[in-house]
């Protein structure tokens, strides 16, 4: 019986989970096309001017206008811009870690639950931190009673449970989707030849891409929520 190989097994020698190695290798991606784009930005004759092809600093400024586009179309706040690094970098992680699945004989980090639970429990953290911020730990906390006095008890019981199931909605979400993408890009490309795995590739593409952004927008909606919380 023929075994699949498993590169980030190889890597990791057996001894490092597949999550931690797959992750630290997005991680490391990311950092040198960040630094990359960086040098590119600094080489620049004119910052200002845009490179007329297509280049490492063009493909950097594309993602940045748009991650800037998108936070304020879906946060709708005058201040978004303090949040587009955060999401910025929250997408482009778990696309690039979706995207891992697609290469042969890897494994997504974003199909171990480990990992999409931690992510989870970072946008819980960051939207509550943003909350008292904006709002003042009491003024963020009194949210959580409601418009009336007569219902305080309900609603806090209410949206504590909310809050709580937030970070492992977001989880099991992005978990389940990409285990059973990875599950069945790899049964039908074991099972078929040339084209038809291409078509699950493209397929597989489209549901790493979308699960990424269903992700930075749930995750914006609920700073926006914490932000501007109204009973």
């Amino acid at each position: 019986m023929q075994t699949s190989i498993n590169f980030l097994e190889m890597i990791g020698g057996g001894k490092i989970p597949e999550v931690l190695v797959g992750t630290w290798l997005v991680m490391g991606i990311l950092l040198i096309f960040g630094l990359l784009a960086r040098r590119s930005l600094a080489a620049a004759s004119d910052p200002v001017v845009p490179d007329d092809s297509i280049t490492l600093r063009s493909v950097a400024e594309t993602i940045v206008e748009w991650a800037d586009g998108f936070v304020y179309e879906v946060t709708q706040l005058h201040h978004y811009r303090q949040f587009v690094p955060f999401f910025g970098t929250l997408f482009l992680f778990i696309l690039l870690a979706n995207f891992l699945g697609l290469v042969p004989g890897m494994e997504p980090p974003t199909a171990d639950s480990d990992l999409t639970f931690a992510l989870g429990t970072i946008c819980f953290v960051y939207y509550i931190y943003q909350g008292m911020k904006a709002n003042g730990v009491l003024g963020y906390l009194r949210t959580y009673l409601g418009p009336m006095i007569a219902i305080a008890p309900l609603m806090l019981m209410i949206e504590i449970a909310d809050n709580l199931f937030r970070p492992f909605s977001l989880g099991v979400r992005l978990y389940a989707n990409m285990f059973a993408d990875h599950m069945v890009l790899g049964i039908f490309t074991g099972l078929t030849k040339l084209f038809v795995p291409l078509a699950f590739l493209t397929l597989g593409s489209i549901v790493c891409i979308i699960q990424a952004m269903v992700f930075m927008i749930l995750s914006m909606a609920y700073v926006r929520l914490a932000v501007e919380h109204e009973h």
